[in-house]
């Protein structure tokens, strides 16, 4: 197996991506309050490479507060019909404006809509609401570009630690943690 970590996430990306029903790059994001308790939501991977692992969201949801008062973060991939994880731990850094609008661009026109209309995290007073929102961004849009708003951008997760879980009969589990070490990773085996 590969002893660089992000080469191992990709091999093991593209079997789920190809063993996988749904959203094969699903992940548990955890953050934490200001008051330190943990906090954990589904959300989806739209970018990785050696700086990292990128998601996007509502600046302003639970999310991008709780990162906003502490840049830490930790991700856990489960793909079961692989009987595997990947648990990533590390700082947190906005991506660039240029990688937030081409990822923003990509989306589909509804979702751009929605990125505006959604409110995120804040009470709804009812689901008319969030359609009066939606078809008032609708009609201000019309046909023309939707540009990304304000309050909407991304995160990368600078990868100070990340486990690779292999499912083993009797329980006996492997697993491989890498540990960033400046420019190169340390890598050691944990019992199950």
């Amino acid at each position: 197996m590969s002893t660089d970590p992000y080469a191992l996430f990709a091999e093991w990306l593209a079997e789920a991506a190809a063993s996988e029903p749904n959203d094969p790059n699903a992940l548990c994001l955890a953050t934490c309050t200001p008051e330190g308790r943990p906090s954990a939501r589904m959300v989806l991977l739209k970018g990785h490479d050696a700086r990292g692992f990128v998601f996007y969201t509502n600046l302003e949801s639970r999310k991008g507060r709780e990162l906003a008062t502490n840049p830490f973060a930790a991700l856990c991939f489960h793909w079961k019909t692989l009987q595997r994880s990947v648990r990533v731990e590390g700082a947190v850094e906005p991506v660039s404006d240029a990688e937030a609008d081409e990822y923003y661009a990509s989306r589909a026109r509804g979702s751009r809509i929605g990125a505006w209309a959604s409110r995120q995290s804040r009470p709804l007073e009812g689901r008319w609401a969030l359609e009066k929102a939606v078809a008032d961004y609708t009609l201000k849009f019309g046909i023309g570009a939707i540009p990304r708003p304000p309050h909407w951008s991304g995160f990368r997760v600078v990868s100070a630690r990340i486990e690779f879980w292999r499912d083993m009969p009797f329980r006996l589990h492997e697993r491989r943690v890498f540990h960033a070490d400046g420019a190169a990773w340390r890598e050691e085996a944990l019992y199950p």
